[in-house]
């Protein structure tokens, strides 16, 4: 192959890297609890549904068209998989709650988008981790609806290529970035930490 059509090919190949990833405006969106509300409420329990609807993507592509796409587990249940991740985020951004009211928090996973290794080998830094999720607080005692059922988005920037080969050489993986976020975003909404709110602009899903 010609030096010139070698250099074509790996023009096209950004090109059509380019046109893949894309780009777009992403947040971390939710209504934050009443803090007079949520002062009564100790928790009692975190449960996590990852519907069998949501369709599961094991397509060693940039961007597979899913609703689930996660792979640093064994393949296996990815349902299941992500409905852990989800249960231990939740119930670590939920601690805090001194309250006398027993409480349950019921999450439905709506979207879980993490990374292909793919994405994550590819030379550039860019990807988004997309987890969205409906919560609901019921009193566990009664049953009764506490908080309606509201849509959670927690979507933060993923990283790839050096940044994130640098990043998992000190532990940093796809999982702990993901479970911290969501914790974060679950403190912030139910104001037992900083309001986790915010938009970014990023290349990827």
């Amino acid at each position: 192959m010609t030096l010139t059509r070698r250099l074509a090919l790996i023009g096209l190949t950004s090109t059509l890297l380019a046109a893949c990833v894309g780009g777009g405006t992403f947040k971390t969106e939710y209504d934050p609890v009443p803090a007079n509300l949520a002062k009564t409420w100790r928790l009692a329990e975190v449960r996590v549904s990852v519907p069998q609807s949501l369709v599961v993507s094991e397509a060693k592509t940039l961007l597979p068209t899913a609703d689930i796409v996660w792979r640093e587990d064994p393949m296996g249940d990815r349902h299941a998989q992500v409905g852990k991740i989800i249960q231990t985020a939740v119930l670590r951004g939920a601690q805090g709650w001194r309250g006398s009211r027993p409480v349950i928090i019921s999450v439905t996973v709506t979207r879980f988008h993490a990374l292909t290794y793919e994405a994550e080998l590819s030379s550039s830094d860019w990807g988004v981790h997309n987890v969205d999720f409906i919560a609901e607080v019921v009193d566990a005692r009664t049953g009764a609806v506490l908080l309606p059922a509201t849509k959670i988005r927690a979507e933060t920037p993923a990283w790839s290529g050096a940044r994130m080969k640098a990043a998992r050489a000190k532990g940093v993986t796809q999982k702990s970035m993901i479970t911290n976020h969501v914790a974060a975003t679950v403190a912030g909404w139910l104001g037992l930490g900083p309001d986790n709110r915010g938009t970014f602009s990023r290349k990827g899903n």
